[in-house]
């Protein structure tokens, strides 16, 4: 019964979110993170995650929304949010989000992971996902490597190179079947290790 449900498992359909749906979309990507390492070093209580992940995620990756593409799951079990080459996340803004909302014993040690990740993308243009993430309910069912496959199809189209941190080391596995390689780690203080990954561009 497993196999023949595996097999029958169809794809899922992925689609540009609009405007309207940006509240929609960084519910899933809260609901996602809930136990992150990194975004639960910066926020331990639940009460202040939930209170301000969303505002942290908007100003982090929210201007995809703007470039068409912020990729959801048709019944929003998904969301990918992606910035194209020379779109940047308001780095003010995620600090200003950093500073009225951490716990104030992680706040220096998570606002240097985040300026540390900055420094660790590549020189060249590309392609960033700063945030990939399925509702734990939907999690489990292809529905992260459905996302995937669509932000890269856009990727491989302009023969873009890829780029992601992770500060989960359970997805680094993931990501390097989809053609991501390691490039180092960022320790800060007590705050979690994140993982720079990068991904060149296909050769036809």
């Amino acid at each position: 019964m497993g196999a023949s449900a595996a097999m029958a498992r169809t794809s899922t359909r992925v689609r540009c979110a609009s405007f309207d749906e940006m509240p929609r979309a960084l519910a899933v990507i809260v609901a996602a993170f809930v136990s992150d390492p990194v975004a639960r070093f910066a926020w331990p209580s639940a009460e202040r995650y939930l209170q301000s992940m969303q505002s942290a995620v908007k100003e982090f990756a929210g201007a995809s929304f703007a470039h068409g593409t912020a990729d959801v799951a048709e019944d929003f079990s998904g969301t990918a949010l992606w910035l194209p080459p020379g779109v940047e996340a308001d780095g003010e803004a995620v600090e200003k989000v950093f500073r009225s909302t951490a716990e104030p014993g992680h706040l220096d040690d998570a606002l240097k992971t985040f300026e540390k990740m900055g420094q660790s993308h590549p020189p060249e243009p590309h392609w960033y996902l700063p945030l990939i993430g399925v509702d734990p309910r939907a999690q489990g069912n292809g529905v992260g490597s459905d996302l995937m496959r669509h932000g890269l199809a856009r990727v491989d189209e302009r023969k873009g190179l890829a780029y992601l941190e992770t500060g989960n080391p359970r997805n680094i596995p993931l990501y390097e079947r989809f053609g991501f390689e390691v490039m180092g780690e960022i320790q800060v203080g007590a705050a979690p290790v994140v993982t720079p990954m990068l991904r060149r561009p296909r050769r036809a």
